[in-house]
């Protein structure tokens, strides 16, 4: 389960990126998380997913 607070929720994806997969892709098949909706909550926070540095900044 993914947390809630955008804020946590940033960090947790980011650490699991860099430390666990190699795409976000990789990451949503594995933890069962629609992409869509996670690019949406973190476009709150206006972050983006970068591919070439597999984080969202």
């Amino acid at each position: 389960m993914l947390p809630e607070d955008p804020v946590i929720l940033l960090s947790f994806v980011n650490t699991k990126l860099r430390d666990s997969y190699p795409s976000l892709q990789a990451l949503c098949d594995d933890l069962d998380v629609d992409e869509q909706t996670l690019v949406e909550k973190l476009a709150l926070l206006n972050r983006r997913y970068d591919a070439e540095q597999n984080r969202f900044v």
